[in-house]
């Protein structure tokens, strides 16, 4: 059983008040599906009303920490060692159609190193949570990852990018070289949620390029404090959170799927 911090409490509190904006506006969207015009300019005020319920309950606990949002950019607090690091709707496009995956994600950062995380699905009532050293869990019940360790069984989760025509040609090829492997591919189109099911134990990899920092952050954090995997595609050394190129799996697969998608990585300059 997962008792909880102080820090843990503000973050879940903050994102439980999120959540019941976002499921009334969720149930709103469904309702707009039959509108020529579609439903993208409400998603994005659903957004936004979310970001700041949380943005608000987070600086009235915490008042001298930095912020970093996907709507709100960056805020300056007094404390420059602590930072806020929050995307209040991973998978817009999911929510925009109507279909029940998405998550709010919120990570602390303390001098540069994810101390606390959590992501929360109000439609299936998850919350994923994790701090540094202290396991990962779903609302009580303990994360660890999966035990497979075969990748013909395996099943492994990725996005594909939208931002050019390289990207694109990229992500096909490491695609292809993956299926290959493991014929069991799956793209949910929730970065934060393909993060918590490694965690979990749903997934036994993901992989992805592209990222912004808010949406794994968090789930970072959380694979780790499972008992997995995370690094830069390309290289080791690296932070993701900076690169946007993630990896992260259980300890059996990790390694098998860096490795194959290391065959296609592209030139380095």
């Amino acid at each position: 059983m997962a008792t909880l911090s102080p820090i843990m409490t503000i973050m879940m509190r903050a994102s439980e008040k999120a959540a019941r904006s976002l499921l009334r506006d969720f149930n709103e969207v469904e309702n707009l599906q039959i509108s020529t015009k579609g439903p993208g300019d409400f998603v994005s005020a659903a957004d936004k009303r979310a970001e700041k319920i949380i943005f608000e309950e987070l600086q009235k606990a915490r008042p001298d920490y930095n912020f970093l949002m996907e709507e709100g950019g960056v805020i300056k607090g007094n404390d420059s060692d602590y930072r806020w690091i929050i995307d209040p709707l991973d998978g817009t496009t999911n929510f925009l159609h109507g279909l029940p995956h998405w998550a709010i994600s919120i990570a602390l950062e303390h001098k540069g190193e994810i101390i606390a995380g959590l992501i929360h699905d109000p439609v299936k009532d998850e919350i994923f949570h994790a701090e540094k050293g202290g396991q990962a869990f779903n609302k009580r019940r303990r994360l660890r990852v999966s035990g497979r360790g075969d990748m013909l069984f395996a099943t492994i989760a990725t996005g594909s990018p939208r931002r050019s025509v390289e990207q694109r040609a990229q992500f096909i090829k490491e695609y292809d070289t993956m299926i290959t492997a493991a014929p069991g591919l799956r793209r949910f189109g929730a970065a934060a949620l393909d993060l918590a099911y490694v965690a979990a134990g749903r997934y036994d990899a993901y992989w992805e390029r592209d990222l912004k920092s808010w949406d794994i952050a968090a789930g970072i954090l959380i694979v780790k404090e499972a008992g997995g995997f995370v690094t830069d595609i390309d290289d080791r050394r690296k932070n993701p959170i900076d690169t946007g190129n993630i990896v992260a799996g259980n300890d059996k697969v990790f390694d098998d799927v860096l490795k194959l998608l290391k065959t296609v990585s592209p030139a380095k300059p």
